[in-house]
Order: structure tokens, then C-alpha cells, then sequence
């Protein structure tokens, strides 16, 4: 028996969940089709429980090391129990999960579990436990997200070689850990295992760490920290194959031609991923795919097939959460009947490393590379920052970067504490067309970290209060608001 509905989703990520929503808002007969679990990777295996257990290890971090100079004692060692450490997270991602079961139901929308498969580009079948059903539907999203790459000689079997989904659930912390790839994945969980008393050596193929991240200032932060917290990095390293010995792995990584050989407890896997594109017969109903892997589509999320559309990491770079939602409501509003485009400035980025890393619009060279050759570039330090010396988090800065003529910001890059949290300020100012007086003049209060981004738009215009700068004449640069 075949059920008809004007829009069927096909994944229910935050791509996914976050389009049936805004359809069913706006009067269509909405389904959605999961396999696994409601809420994708990011709720359940992903960004959620990877947070979780970054929040963890900070704590614990914080506790053996900052208590002390803050002045609690605390005696004897603080054990952690996998365990229970598993369970909270676990709680974490069911309260997530199970808040995007609610709103769909709520939101009157057909949830069907089960493998998803075209026949055609108005019907899909779906295969369950209980057997097999078809859909008709006018239109469809495709929201099938994107799974970990492999490399010859790791496969993931999630005992030996780890993926992420198996490096966040792990029943015990690993006594030696190999991760290969430098990348954010690599490295978020790496510093949370590090943290949790795992010894960690990062691989990476090429000469630096977090290669897709524009500012290298930022990164070179994060690879101190990373040097200085006791993490071993290898640069321009590639890892060949691995072998058994003993209770251990003995990893063999080619560094400058050389074969060295790494012992290791488990070993992570997190070169990147690739999407779904090769599955559902996407390709088998015509859906158009690029050199890379991706589907295609315009500016309104449509692919080359009219009444099909498709968001998130499966039409391309970047592959965030919240890039994915934002096209699930473009795709929604089209389909509803709105004229609306994907026309966002700026997708912003975070790293949950420590410190974290956010950055908005261009780096120093994409200015340039885009026209802005003349160029205002101010940086503020966490540590002349009242609340960050307080938080005892004094590592890093924010960066502002302007264009001289006119000081519309161009770019904000922010290595520190809560840099995931101070991003979104720049993600506004940049949508807006904000000029550097927009944000020095605003004011921000005080004692707060969120200063650092007026301090900085300051230091761009050559007069910070509480960094020593160069000395200008006059009023020169500063402005009020028209």
C-alpha cells in the first residue's frame, strides 16, 4: 500500500529534521526517512556526544590542574569511570534525539524508519524490519549527509581502527593513541582523550595541522597548546599499515621518507569524510554528481531533476550541521513557493580544540585574493581581558580584518575561550555590511569576553585602551555613526 505526501526528507540530520519542520509549517504533507536514528551523526555519534565528552575532559582538566592555584585541595587522585562518563553522555544525545522526535510529531510529520531506495523521482521505497512500503511523493529532499573516508591498510572495524562514532564510546581510556589526520575531527577528540590520560600522537600528511582552517595564527595556538599539553605531532607523515603485537599496535608512519614505527592501544581514523552520494539510487534516477562526489544543485537547493532537492554534506564543502539546516529551510521555503536563494555571506566555523578556534568571512590572503588589497587588521589578546584572566583562559586572541578604504569587516578569526560562543557577533556583523566603528562604538559589557571583539575592531582603527599601541594623531579613524 503506497501513502502519498507533497514533500517526502530522506535523512533526518539537522539538515534533514530542521527541512520537514519548515514544511510541515508551511502546509505540506510532510514524511521523513531515517535508517538509524533520529537527529543523523551530529546528535547522536557526532558533534553532540564529541562536545560532551570535550566538556568532560575540560573539567577534569580543570580540576587536577587550575583547582589548586585557585585554591581548593583536593586530595588523592580523581578517577574517572568510563562508565558512568558513557551514560551521562549517552543521556546528553537521547534528551537531543529525542527533543527532534517531539518536534516532528508535533509538527504533525510522518516518521518512517527503514532504508530508503528510489524507484523514481516521485516514489521511494523503504525497507524496515517489518518489510517493505512505497512512497509517493510530489517532491523530495535528499538529506543522506556523509560517512567516514577509509585509507589502504586502516579499515574501520571500530575494535582496532576507530572511527569517531567508535572513539565516543569507548569503554575504557586507551593507555597509547594513534590518530591519523590532523584535521578538527583528529584533533577534538584526540585533546579530549589526551585530557582523560591517553597518551596522543597525531599523523598528518601534510605540513600542518587544521589545513581547511584560514588562519594559521590561530592554528599555531592550538599546535602550541597541543606541544605543550604533551601531544606529539608529526608533520608531512603518512601512515602505512599496522600490525599486532602483544596487548598493542605497532603503527608504521613514513615521515621524510623514513618508516618510524608509533606503538598504540587504538588507533583513530580521521582523514575526512565523503558523501552519501553512492547510495538511496540516487545516480540510478539521474540525480547529477561532480567530479567530487557531491550532488549538484542551484543557488534555491534544486537539483537537476526539478522536484528533487538535496542539502547538507551531500552537495559539498563545508560539511557543517549548521550550513545543513540553513539550506533545509531554503529548500522548504522553495518548495512552498517563497522566493528565496542560498545568499549567506559567511558560513562560520568552530574547532573544539583548546583553545577552540571560530572564524567568519575571508582570511588576510582571500582579501586580497578578493579585491581588498589595502587591508585594517587588528588583534586583541584573552590576556589583557578581565574575564578570561579570571577564568584562569588567557591563551589567544581575536582578530579583526577590514577593508582600509571603506572598514567593512571583512573577516574575524578568534582563537580562545569561547570562541565557538563570540563567533556569532562577527557572523552578524558580517551579513550586515558592519564597518569597524559599528563594532567599537557598540557597547559591550563589562567584565565579559565578548569586549575582545570591540577591543580588537579598536585595535584596527589604531587606538585599543588596553593593549599599547603605536600612538595616532587626533580623531583619525574614529567615527561616529551617521
Amino acid at each position: 500500500m503506497s501513502q502519498n505526501y507533497d514533500v517526502c526528507v530522506v535523512g533526518a540530520g539537522p539538515g534533514g529534521y530542521v527541512a520537514a519542520i519548515r514544511c510541515a509549517q508551511l502546509g505540506l504533507k510532510t514524511a521523513i526517512i531515517e535508517r538509524e536514528f533520529l537527529g543523523g551523526v551530529c546528535l547522536n555519534v557526532g558533534c553532540i556526544p564529541s562536545k560532551a565528552m570535550i566538556t568532560a575532559a575540560h573539567f577534569l582538566h580543570r580540576a587536577q590542574f587550575d583547582a589548586k592555584n585557585m585554591g581548593f585541595e583536593i586530595s588523592g587522585d580523581i578517577k574517572v569511570n568510563m562508565s558512568k562518563l558513557k551514560d551521562w553522555k549517552q543521556s546528553v544525545c537521547d534528551k537531543m534525539s529525542g527533543g527532534v522526535s517531539q518536534l516532528l510529531k508535533g509538527n504533525k510529520i510522518d516518521i518512517l524508519m527503514g532504508e530508503a531506495q528510489f524507484k523514481s523521482n516521485t516514489q521511494i521505497e523503504i525497507s524496515a524490519k517489518n518489510g517493505k512500503q512505497v512512497l509517493n511523493s510530489k517532491n523530495f529532499i535528499v538529506a543522506t549527509g556523509s560517512r567516514p573516508i577509509e585509507i589502504p591498510g586502516f579499515a574501520v572495524d571500530e575494535e582496532n581502527v576507530l572511527s569517531s562514532t567508535g572513539a565516543l564510546d569507548l569503554e575504557e581510556v586507551p593507555q597509547k593513541t594513534v590518530v591519523i589526520g590532523g584535521g578538527y575531527i583528529g584533533l577534538e577528540i584526540g585533546s579530549y582523550l589526551q585530557k582523560l590520560g591517553s597518551q596522543v600522537t597525531v599523523v598528518e600528511a601534510g605540513p600542518s595541522l587544521l589545513a581547511s582552517i584560514s588562519d594559521k595564527e590561530c592554528t599555531q595556538v592550538v599546535a602550541r597548546k597541543l606541544k605543550k599539553s604533551g601531544v606529539e605531532v608529526l608533520l608531512s607523515a603518512k601512515a602505512k599499515s599496522y600490525k599486532k603485537t602483544g596487548s598493542e599496535y605497532e603503527v608504521t608512519v613514513e615521515v621524510n621518507g623514513k618508516d618510524q614505527k608509533l606503538s598504540a592501544n587504538k588507533i583513530l581514523l580521521t582523514v575526512g569524510r565523503k558523501p552519501n552520494t553512492d547510495q538511496c539510487n540516487l545516480k540510478g534516477i539521474g540525480l547529477k554528481v561532480d567530479e567530487k562526489g557531491f550532488l549538484t544543485v542551484n543557488a534555491q537547493m534544486r537539483t537537476n531533476i526539478p522536484n528533487i532537492f538535496a542539502i547538507g554534506d551531500i552537495v559539498g564543502q563545508p560539511m557543517l550541521a549548521h550550513k545543513a539546516s540553513h539550506e533545509g529551510v531554503i529548500a522548504a521555503e522553495v518548495l512552498a513557493g517563497q522566493n528565496r536563494v542560498f545568499d549567506a555571506k559567511t558560513v562560520p566555523a568552530v574547532v573544539f580544540t583548546d583553545p577552540e578556534i571560530a572564524s567568519a568571512g575571508w582570511s588576510e590572503e582571500e582579501c586580497k585574493a578578493n579585491g581588498h588589497s589595502d587591508l585594517k587588521v587588528g588583534k586583541f589578546p584573552f590576556a589583557a581581558n578581565g574575564r578570561a584572566v579570571s577564568m584562569m583562559e588567557t591563551e589567544g586572541f581575536v582578530k579583526i580584518i577590514a577593508d582600509a578604504k571603506t572598514n567593512i569587516v571583512l573577516g574575524v578569526h578568534i582563537v580562545g575561550p569561547e570562541a565557538s560562543n563570540l563567533i556569532s557577533e562577527a557572523v552578524l556583523a558580517i551579513e550586515m555590511g558592519a564597518t569597524l566603528e559599528d563594532l567599537a562604538l557598540s557597547i559591550h559589557p563589562h567584565p565579559t569576553l565578548g569586549e575582545t571583539m570591540m577591543e580588537a575592531a579598536e585595535a584596527a582603527l589604531g587606538h585599543a585602551i588596553h593593549i599599547i599601541q603605536k600612538p595616532i594623531g587626533g580623531t583619525k579613524g574614529v567615527s561616529a555613526r551617521q
